[in-house]
C-alpha cells in the first residue's frame, strides 16, 4: 500500500467514525492487590458501582471512561502479573470469577480488559526479562493495554496484513485493525503484526506514538460501549524491544489459548448471572399474572416459577463448570505439557459452550417472563441478550462442541491457538 493509499484509507475510517476520546496520563499509581480474596472483594465493590449506570451507558452508547479508570486504579488489571515482578499472580479460578462478577454488572466493562490480560500472559510466556520488568511494572502502576489484533477484509480473522519492516534504517509498522476492544481506553496499544520473516508478533506501542490513530467507529447492537473500533498504523516507528514473538507460544504446549478463552467464558457466565438476577427483580416488582389464573402476583404463576428454576439450574451449572475449568487451567499452568494443556482447553471449551447458551436463554427469559412492559427502552433489559449474542460471535461455539466431542470420542487433542 502506498503512502497515498494509506492516507486515503485512514481518512475514510475517520470519516466513518469519531476521533478516539482523550485518555489523560495517570495521576497516581494504581493500588496493588495482594491476593485472590482481595481481588474478589474489590470486584464485588466495583460491580455494585458499575451496575448502577449500565443501562444508561448502553442506551446512550456512552463510553465508560471514568469506570475503566476506576477499574484499573483498583488494581484488578494487574492481578495476573507474576509474584516475582510484584503482582498477585492470582489463580485462573479467581480471574474467571472476577470477570464474571464485573460482567454480571456490565457485560461491556467485563470484556474490555480481556485482551489486556491476554497480553500480560503473552509477556509471561514469551517476553525477555527486560520486557517483563518494564511492561509488568507499567501494568502494576496502572497502565492499560489495548488490543489491535483482528483485521477485516482478509480470508480469515487470523490472517494478518499488518506488518513491520526496516526502511531507511528505521523499523516501521503499517496496517489497519478492527474489533480493537479496549484500545480507546488504553495507554499502550498492542498490535499483532508480521515481521520481515513472516512470523506473527505482538508489538507494544505507546498511544501517543506518531502514525498511530484510534477511531471510535464500533456500531454493533451489543457490547456497545467496549470501544471495539479501528486502529491504523501509518509508518509507526518501533524498536525490537517492543516486539514479542506471539507465534512461539502456540508452537509448544502453553496455556495461552485456554487462558484467553476462560475470560471470554466468564463474560458469558457473568451476563447469564446478571440476566437471572434482573429476571427475579423485575418479575417480583412488575410482572402481572395471566388473566386465566386466580392469583395476586405474577411471581406466583407456576409456569414462571418453573422457568426461573430451570434458568437458575443452568446458570449454577455454568458457574460450576467455570470454577472447574479454572482449576484445570491452574494445573496446566503449573505443569504445561500436551496432555495438561489439552485438558485445560477442553474444560474451558465446555464452559464457553454452556455459558454462551445459558446467557442467551437467561436473557431471553428475562423479556418473556417480564412481559410487554419489560421491552421499554427505559428499562434497557434487552441489553443482556444483545450483549450475550454479540460477544458469542468472538469465536463460534459450534467448534467448541466439535473439539470437545473429538477429544472424548476419538482422543484427538484440540489445536493450539487463541480460540480454544
Amino acid at each position: 500500500m502506498t503512502t497515498t493509499d494509506r492516507t486515503l484509507h485512514r481518512q475514510a475510517a475517520l470519516t466513518a467514525g469519531r476521533p478516539a476520546p482523550h485518555v489523560p496520563p495517570r495521576q497516581k499509581l494504581a493500588h496493588i492487590i495482594k491476593g485472590d480474596d482481595e481481588a474478589i472483594t474489590i470486584a464485588k465493590e466495583l460491580a455494585r458501582e458499575f451496575a448502577a449506570g449500565a443501562a444508561e451507558r448502553d442506551r446512550e452508547r456512552r463510553l465508560p471512561l471514568a469506570e475503566i479508570e476506576r477499574f484499573s486504579q483498583s488494581g484488578l488489571w494487574a492481578i495476573t502479573v507474576p509474584k516475582q515482578y510484584g503482582g498477585a499472580e492470582i489463580s485462573a479460578v479467581t480471574l474467571a470469577e472476577v470477570t464474571a462478577i464485573i460482567s454480571a454488572a456490565d457485560g461491556s466493562i467485563g470484556q474490555i480488559p480481556q485482551n489486556h490480560f491476554y497480553m500480560v500472559e503473552a509477556l509471561r510466556l514469551a517476553g525477555i526479562e527486560e520486557q517483563k520488568k518494564h511492561y509488568f511494572q507499567r501494568v502494576l502502576d496502572g497502565d492499560r493495554l489495548g488490543n489491535a489484533f483482528t483485521e477485516i477484509g482478509t480470508k480469515t480473522p487470523v490472517d494478518y496484513k499488518t506488518h513491520f519492516a526496516e526502511r531507511e534504517g528505521k523499523l516501521l509498522l503499517n496496517g489497519q485493525k478492527f474489533y480493537s476492544t479496549g484500545s480507546l481506553f488504553a495507554h499502550i496499544i498492542v498490535a499483532v503484526a508480521k515481521g520481515p520473516d513472516e512470523r506473527v508478533n505482538i508489538v507494544f506501542i505507546d498511544r501517543s506514538t506518531p502514525g498511530l490513530n484510534l477511531i471510535d467507529d464500533w456500531t454493533s447492537f451489543g457490547q456497545r460501549t467496549t470501544g471495539s473500533g479501528t486502529v491504523t498504523f501509518d509508518d509507526v516507528e518501533i524498536t525490537p524491544f517492543q516486539v514479542v514473538d506471539q507465534q512461539g507460544v502456540f508452537e509448544r504446549p502453553t496455556t495461552m489459548g485456554p487462558f484467553a478463552q476462560i475470560i471470554h467464558a466468564a463474560v458469558q457466565v457473568g451476563i447469564a448471572r446478571g440476566a437471572l438476577a434482573e429476571t427475579v427483580s423485575y418479575v417480583r416488582a412488575h410482572a402481572r399474572p395471566f388473566f386465566e389464573l386466580d392469583i395476586e402476583h405474577g411471581y406466583e404463576d407456576p409456569h414462571t416459577i418453573h422457568s426461573v428454576g430451570d434458568v437458575a439450574i443452568r446458570v449454577h451449572a455454568a458457574d460450576a463448570l467455570l470454577a472447574r475449568a479454572g482449576r484445570i487451567l491452574d494445573e496446566a499452568t503449573a505443569s504445561p505439557n500436551e496432555k495438561t494443556v489439552a485438558a485445560a482447553s477442553i474444560a474451558v471449551a465446555e464452559v464457553k459452550a454452556l455459558g454462551t447458551e445459558v446467557a442467551q436463554l437467561a436473557s431471553t427469559k428475562l423479556i418473556e417472563l417480564g412481559g410487554a412492559r419489560s421491552t421499554l427502552e427505559s428499562y434497557g433489559l434487552d441489553r443482556f441478550w444483545r450483549n450475550a449474542r454479540t460477544h458469542s460471535l468472538h469465536d463460534p461455539v459450534r467448534w467448541k462442541y466439535h473439539h470437545i466431542g473429538n477429544f472424548y470420542l476419538n482422543g484427538t487433542l484440540p489445536p493450539r491457538h487463541g480460540a480454544i
